[in-house]
């Protein structure tokens, strides 16, 4: 349950619009839900302003359609990460709007109204390899109601593409950057913004990048000040992370 789907319902049951009795029922699912195979958090929209996210890999098609079913009511949209396209399909049986993203391999049901634009999210990546990494990030933080864009193929190989960006960095409230093989962009990156970078390590490269093992620890060790790094892959908690700074920055100009 979203914040405003909480209020709404106390001021419904204090204009006597909602009887007491009606609203436990709708309440009787928070902070959660047994699903024998799952525990649904329903608490975390109110937590975190935002609801679960569906970690997808691993549970079965229909695991997946029940967890979206119970999550996508009222005013929330729902976000599935590291979806196959079997998985989406059994979710677009009991939701036919729902809208897969291929390269994220993610699955929205959107509900409700647009969210306002809480922050702007920069999402870079130093190679069209890394692109799957980088949308799995662009994704969630739009749908956790960010301005998102985007620069892509912008890596060290080539670093007059980057400089071209400046305009794009400057824009930006949080940076995230997505790098596979040395993972030099954030350093990079970082080197030229005055914003918080969040660096994505990816398992992209050659034999000695032992599948993101080396961007991942040379992001650890980059001399630029104001890079944070999260883990080999993990696009959804980069934008996670993105999010939770713009919430800050939008309730201090509130």
């Amino acid at each position: 349950m979203v914040r405003d789907e909480l209020r709404q319902l106390l001021e419904d049951v204090k204009n006597n619009k909602v009887d007491v009795g009606d609203a436990l029922n709708r309440l009787k699912t928070l902070p959660y839900e047994d699903l024998g195979f799952a525990l649904v958090d329903h608490h975390r929209a109110l937590r975190k302003g935002f609801p679960e996210v569906i970690f997808c890999q691993g549970k079965t098609a229909g695991q997946v359609a029940q967890i979206f079913k119970k999550l996508c009511c009222g005013r929330r949209s729902i976000l599935g990460t590291r979806a196959t396209r079997e998985v989406f399909e059994a979710v677009r049986e009991i939701y036919p709007d729902a809208v897969y993203h291929e390269l994220a391999r993610t699955i929205v049901v959107y509900r409700g109204e647009p969210p306002a634009k809480k922050g702007k999210i920069l999402v870079m990546s130093a190679g069209t390899a890394d692109m799957p990494v980088a949308e799995e990030a662009a994704v969630t933080a739009e749908v956790m109601g960010n301005e998102v864009k985007k620069a892509y193929d912008v890596g060290v190989a080539g670093i007059h593409r980057l400089l071209d960006k400046l305009d794009l960095i400057r824009w930006a409230d949080v940076i995230i950057v997505v790098a596979g093989m040395e993972g030099a962009l954030a350093s990079v990156v970082g080197g030229l913004a005055d914003q918080p970078v969040i660096a994505v390590p990816t398992s992209v490269g050659y034999g000695a990048s032992f599948n993101g093992l080396s961007a991942l620890l040379c992001m650890l060790n980059s001399c630029a000040s104001g890079v944070g790094v999260v883990n080999i892959d993990n696009g959804f908690g980069a934008a996670a992370l993105a999010n939770a700074i713009t919430q800050m920055i939008a309730r201090a100009n509130t």
